[in-house]
C-alpha cells in the first residue's frame, strides 16, 4: 500500500439557486482546494499534480482543474479534468492515487465541484449554424442572409439534458422504473429519506458535518458566510414525505422530490501523499487506499444498479468480505437505487446470475450505512460527491476506530464505483 489521505474538506451543500449563486463552480473549487491544503499543513510548493472532477462544463473555462489550479497553486502545477458523471471526483482520486503508485507524483489534490446554479444555455442547432455562417460574411447581406429561415422555435435556448442519449430516459424515470422492477415500495423510501434527514440532522447539530466543511464568503461584499449545509431538515417525517405526489409517473410512481436527492451546488478536495513522504513530513493520514472498481450496465437496464456489480470487485481486489467492513457511505441519488443496490447485493440469485458468484455478497447492517445521512438529505453536486463521501468515510472511520470502510457512487450511463478505504 502507497497511498495515503491526509487531508480533505468540501464546501457546504446548498441547493441550487440558494446562497451560491453568485459563486459558479470555479470559485467552489478554489474554496475546497485552498482549504484542503491548508488543513494537510503542506505548501502549495509540495504538490506535484492537481486532479479535478466536474460533470456541466463551462464552455468558457473547460479544463475546470487548471482554473482551480490557477487560483490556488504555483502556476507550475500541472492540473487536468476529469468527467465521469457523478463518479467524477471517484475519478479524480483513482487518477491521482494511481500517480502516486505509479512513481509519477507524490502529493496530488484532487476532488471536484458543481455549480448547477450556473448552467450553460446554448443555442439551438439551427441558430448556431446559421450564427457561425454569419460570423463568416463578408458584406452584410451576407452577414444576415443566414438568419433567413430562422423561425421562432429556434431562438429558443438549450439547456443540458438530465437524461441519457442513448435511451432518451432520464434518471429519475429509469429508477422509477428500478422501483417497480426491483419491488421497491414507496413506504420504504420515504422511510430511507427520512433516516437520511434524521441521521444528517444529528451530525449537524452535534458538529460532525461541520468538521469536514470550510466556511464560503459570499460575494460581493463577502460579509455573509455559509458554514452548513441548508437541505438538510430535521423536521421531516416518513407522514410528511408520504404526503408529496410523484414526480416522474405521476399516475403509478413512486419517486418524489422528498426521496430524491435535490439539484446542489458545491465542491469537495482531498489530499494524497504517497505513505512514505507523509511519514517523513510527520502527517497522520486519515486512511489509504485499498482497492478500487469500476462496473458499467446496459443504461436501458438497471441504469443505477452500477454499485452492486462495483462493490464486490472491489472487495475481491483488497482481499476482504463484507462482513470485514465496518462502515460503508452509499451515494443516495435516490432512495430507490440504495434499496435496489441493498437487495441486488443480499441476493443469491443476483449473485449467480449477474456476478458468477456461488453466493451473496451481502448486505452491510444498516447501523453502518451512511451514519451521518447521505446525499437525499446533504445534497449531490455531481462532481464533487465522490470527494465528500471518501472523506465522510473517512473522517467517521477514524471517529468510531473502523480498520475498513466501502464507499459507492452510482452514475448516469449506468457506470458504478467502489472503493475499499483502510485505516492502520
Amino acid at each position: 500500500m502507497k497511498t495515503a489521505i491526509v487531508a480533505g474538506c468540501r464546501t457546504p451543500f446548498l441547493r441550487s439557486g440558494t446562497d451560491f449563486t453568485d459563486l459558479d463552480a470555479i470559485e467552489l473549487g478554489k474554496v475546497a482546494v485552498r482549504e484542503a491544503l491548508a488543513r494537510s499543513g503542506l505548501p502549495g510548493s509540495a504538490v506535484d499534480h492537481l486532479v479535478y472532477g466536474t460533470v456541466v462544463h463551462d464552455v468558457q473555462a473547460p479544463n475546470i482543474a487548471r482554473e482551480v489550479g490557477l487560483g490556488t497553486l504555483p502556476k507550475t502545477v500541472p492540473a487536468v479534468t476529469v468527467s465521469r458523471a457523478c463518479t467524477s471526483s471517484n475519478q479524480a482520486i483513482a487518477d491521482a492515487t494511481e500517480l502516486i503508485e505509479l512513481g509519477q507524483a507524490e502529493v496530488v489534490l484532487a476532488g471536484g465541484a458543481e455549480s448547477l446554479s450556473h448552467i450553460p444555455i446554448t443555442a439551438s442547432e439551427q441558430l448556431a449554424k446559421s450564427l457561425v455562417a454569419a460570423s463568416r460574411g463578408k458584406t452584410l447581406g451576407q452577414r444576415l442572409s443566414p438568419f433567413t429561415d430562422i423561425r421562432p422555435k429556434d431562438l429558443v435556448p438549450v439547456t443540458p439534458a438530465i437524461e441519457e442519449p442513448t435511451t432518451g430516459e432520464t434518471m429519475g424515470e429509469a429508477t422509477e422504473r428500478m422501483a417497480k422492477e426491483n419491488g421497491i415500495p414507496r413506504a420504504e423510501q420515504d422511510a430511507w429519506a427520512a433516516r437520511s434527514h434524521h441521521l444528517a440532522a444529528a451530525a449537524q447539530a452535534d458538529g460532525r458535518l461541520g468538521q469536514e466543511i470550510a466556511p464560503v464568503y459570499i460575494p460581493p461584499d463577502y460579509d455573509e458566510v455559509v458554514t452548513q449545509d441548508n437541505g438538510i431538515r430535521p423536521d421531516t417525517s416518513v407522514e410528511k414525505l408520504a404526503g408529496l405526489r410523484p414526480v416522474f409517473d405521476r399516475k403509478h410512481g413512486s419517486l418524489t422530490a422528498g426521496n430524491s436527492s435535490p439539484l446542489t451546488d458545491g465542491a469537495s478536495a482531498l489530499v494524497l501523499m504517497h505513505q512514505d513522504r507523509a511519514e517523513a513530513e510527520g502527517i497522520e493520514p486519515l486512511g489509504f487506499v485499498r482497492s478500487w472498481a469500476w462496473s458499467a450496465v446496459d443504461p436501458a437496464g438497471q441504469l443505477l444498479q452500477g454499485p452492486a456489480y462495483a462493490a464486490p470487485v472491489a472487495l475481491d481486489r483488497a482481499g476482504l468480505y463484507m462482513g470485514d467492513i465496518g462502515l460503508v457511505e452509499m451515494h443516495e441519488a435516490f432512495a430507490a437505487q440504495v434499496l435496489s443496490n441493498l437487495q441486488a447485493l443480499d441476493s443469491d440469485t443476483f449473485a449467480r446470475e449477474e456476478l458468477g458468484r456461488s453466493g451473496k455478497v451481502g448486505r452491510p447492517d444498516d447501523d453502518i450505512i451512511n451514519v451521518m445521512g447521505g446525499s437525499l438529505a446533504i445534497g449531490h453536486p455531481f462532481g464533487a460527491t465522490g470527494g465528500r463521501v471518501t472523506l465522510t468515510c473517512l473522517r467517521e472511520m477514524q471517529r468510531r476506530d473502523v480498520e475498513f470502510g466501502l464507499v459507492t457512487v452510482c452514475a448516469a450511463g449506468g457506470m458504478g464505483f467502489a472503493m475499499v478505504l483502510e485505516r492502520r
